[in-house]
């Protein structure tokens, strides 16, 4: 049972106890007025952030040039002009958040900011750069972000008993996050012995939900039985209910009711990775179905937006029977052969993988701009002088970067719709991962075009839309509708689009050993990437020609 829609469905999630909060935070975000919008009109009372976001806040727009240009006269590495970008906007967050803060007595109004995720296996490094940000900062309503590893866990203790508040991350299994529970709570009592208040240290806990779901369908697809494709979509939710239920467990004990009778804060648990990955699932699914008093759910834009346009409130708090029930699908899971600490595992090895990646992006990106806007020796304000290429050369370039441009807009373009199909149903998690990574792709060759003055042809781009849309009607057996071999064909132009994007990566990557406005590390981030998306759709190739093409082979 449900209620129905409701006129205003933020503010009902709010009335039920769920703090809102945004995973974006930008300078475009401050400065135009959409993050104000956001926390009077929408609810929302806190943010979080990553390098991803700040990498793409970096190539849109220019509201960065003058303090990059000032870093680069002032000799500034890339590290300190990180530090220096990131510190700013997270410190101008804290300020526009300052009123809620206050408001809710500092619960919420909070504002999240990573330590650098190659840190994440160094215990002591990871606790000095937590401090510099505390102290860079300099705002109470700080939360600092640390991964959940082993060696996380003693760094949250350390910087817990320093009165430094944290934001817990990269939370996937019940087992560590207890083990995050009980890092906080060693935290809170060494503090309490050195004689801290309490009550000005914060934690949230963010236990990641969708990539769960992502993860998990992936086996339950490789299986294939029908029993095994019965437990899609389930897994996620089931991890978080459970994960509450720990919470319980922990608030409920003696350790616990001593802290809190001293003045001290609980650490909520937190959902992330809340945007929906698999377009068969309803967009929202991952907010409504973990509408909990207590929690917090941060949320990327489209989430928060599908959600205040048609979100909807469970009936009541899911109960005991719901915790049974997830326990139950778990022991489902098993008897189908899906290993769920290997599942977590996995998870855990991949986002730290992912926040290294992106990370590796973002000091591509301040890079770039800091060379591209750095004067050169013959006077201020010049540009930076680069090689200069015969016209020819350079002619020669812009038609090949803006064809695969084109390319990359049809290829977008083909992803997306594959994604949202319904005959993909069972690839449909791969193929939404891999459109997002797609469209990031092309967001990343648009910015390298920028880099190298490379004229957008905007024509091209609008054919290789038009391409894509003209090429629906492909011999498949039928004009205009699907047929079986549709999902062949169009999984091999996607192959097909992937291993173009790597060609130009590798290309481009050649040029990075004597162009300066190339960068090399970011080029081999890319093609790495591209490599694994290839893999993952001959994966999906190869099972759709053994599904069509074999059922359909003639007899002799």
């Amino acid at each position: 049972m449900t209620f129905p829609i409701a006129s205003d469905p933020l503010a009902e999630l709010s009335a039920a106890g769920v703090s809102v909060w945004l995973d974006d935070l930008s300078r475009e975000l401050l400065a135009g007025g959409e993050l104000k919008r956001l926390i009077t009109e929408k609810h929302v009372v806190g943010v979080t952030t990553n390098p991803t976001i700040f990498a793409s806040a970096l190539s849109k727009g220019d509201r960065y040039s003058e303090q990059l240009r000032r870093l680069e006269r002032e000799g500034a590495s890339v590290d300190d002009a990180i530090l220096t970008l990131t510190s700013d906007d997270v410190r101008a967050g804290c300020r526009a958040f300052g009123p809620v803060h206050l408001r809710s007595g500092g619960t919420d109004g909070r504002v999240s900011v990573e330590v650098d995720p190659r840190l994440a296996r160094d215990a002591d490094a990871t606790i000095d750069q937590a401090r510099k940000l505390w102290e860079t900062v300099g705002r109470p309503n700080l939360l600092v972000k640390i991964p959940a590893t082993g060696e996380g866990l003693t760094a949250i203790t350390r910087v817990i008993a320093e009165g430094i508040s944290v934001n817990v991350t990269l939370i996937f299994s019940l087992e560590r996050y207890r083990a995050v529970m009980d890092a906080y709570l060693a935290g809170l009592e060494q503090a309490e012995a050195a004689g801290r208040d309490l009550a000005d240290v914060h934690s949230v806990a963010s236990f990641f939900v969708s990539r769960v779901d992502t993860e998990v369908d992936r086996r339950l697809d490789a299986i294939g039985t029908p029993e095994a494709r019965a437990l899609r979509g389930k897994a996620a939710i089931a991890n978080a209910r459970l994960a509450h239920q720990a919470y319980e467990q922990m608030t409920a004990g003696s350790r616990w009711q001593g802290l809190a009778a001293a003045g001290a804060r609980p650490q909520r648990p937190l959902w992330a990775s809340t945007g929906v990955k698999d377009a068969a699932y309803p967009d929202t699914m991952y907010v409504g179905e973990l509408v909990i008093a207590g929690t917090v759910n941060t949320m990327p834009g489209a989430t928060l937006e599908a959600f205040a346009d048609h979100g909807v409130l469970p009936a009541r708090t899911p109960a005991v029977d719901a915790r049974a029930a997830a326990t139950a699908h778990f022991e489902a899971l098993e008897r189908v052969g899906v290993d769920f600490t290997d599942v977590t595992d996995t998870l855990e090895r991949q986002g730290l993988a992912k926040f290294e990646d992106s990370w590796t992006e973002l000091t591509a990106s301040v890079d770039r701009e800091m060379r591209a806007t750095a004067p050169a020796a013959g006077g201020p304000g010049t540009s930076k002088a680069f090689p200069k290429k015969a016209s020819g050369g350079a002619d020669l370039l812009a038609i090949y970067l803006n064809d695969h441009l084109s390319g990359a807009t049809a290829g977008l373009e083909l992803f997306r719709r594959a994604a949202q199909t319904r005959q993909y149903r069972e690839q449909g998690t791969a193929l939404a991962e891999l459109a997002h990574e797609v469209e990031q792709d092309r967001d990343s060759l648009t910015q390298i075009m920028a880099d190298l003055a490379v004229p957008t042809a905007y024509a091209k781009v609008a054919l290789g839309w038009l391409a894509e849309k003209a090429g629906r009607a492909k011999p498949n057996g039928h004009l205009l509708s699907r047929s079986p071999l549709s999902d062949v064909l169009e999984l091999e132009s996607m192959l097909l689009s992937v291993q173009g994007k790597a060609a130009c990566w590798r290309g481009l990557r050649t040029l990075a050993e004597t162009d300066g406005r190339l960068f090399a590390e970011h080029l081999d981030v890319l093609i790495e990437r591209a490599d694994r998306q290839s893999a993952v759709l001959e994966r999906l190739r190869l099972a759709a020609v053994e599904s069509v093409l074999r059922s359909t082979r003639p007899r002799v």
